[in-house]
């Protein structure tokens, strides 16, 4: 699988013919606009930072809910949490994501590192965790690497953060990661992983 990171909350999975987008912004978005094609899109919050699936190519399945959801070789299933963001009370959707015997878990607009214990039953062994450290309106840099280390991911991907936050984020688990363009795993590689916080070049 090839992951790679294309600002905000957008990362992109691709392994052979199939592609899934996660929260793809619009030129709207202070994160400015993406444009490429996929398979699959999954929306975590209804803002333009997140949902502009009009600006993915092709005929993808668009999943903007919670629920379960099968799509070829993707098993995605939607979590519903209350939020607040950009001055809105909001419904954020946490994606679990199983692609390539892959569990992924992409937390999305997550505030609150608070998570309902039935939801984080559901994860089970998380090998790619991806959350937002950026504050404001998502997590705050000390409780997103409080909730990294409870949720025990094989590899974390911090994402919706600035140079600050990021380089606060390292800091707080000695890493001293440097930018890839892309992340190129496999089932086998990330089991032999231990929180490895995995930093993704815009």
């Amino acid at each position: 699988m090839i992951i790679t990171y294309h600002g905000g909350q957008c990362l992109k999975f691709s392994q052979g013919d199939t592609t899934l987008v996660l929260n793809p912004h619009d030129k709207k978005s202070s994160f400015g606009g993406v444009r490429f094609g996929a398979n699959v899109v999954a929306v975590s919050v209804h803002h333009p930072d997140f949902n502009a699936t009009e600006s993915i190519t092709g005929t993808p399945f668009v999943i903007d809910t919670p629920g379960e959801y099968e799509v070829g070789d993707v098993g995605v299933r939607g979590y519903g949490v209350a939020t607040t963001y950009d001055g809105e009370a909001r419904f954020n959707t946490i994606y679990q994501i199983h692609f390539e015997g892959i569990n992924i878990v992409h937390l999305g607009a997550l505030q609150d590192a608070d998570i309902d214990p039935k939801i984080l039953g559901e994860f089970g062994d998380i090998d790619i965790l991806i959350m937002p450290i950026g504050g404001g309106d998502v997590l705050q840099v000390p409780a997103a690497a409080k909730l990294a280390t409870k949720l025990e991911a094989h590899a974390v991907i911090p994402v919706h953060y600035d140079k600050v936050s990021l380089a606060a984020f390292l800091k707080e688990f000695d890493s001293a990661a440097q930018p890839i363009e892309k992340f190129t795993i496999k089932k086998k590689d990330l089991e032999a992983l231990e929180g490895e916080i995995v930093v993704l070049n815009v």
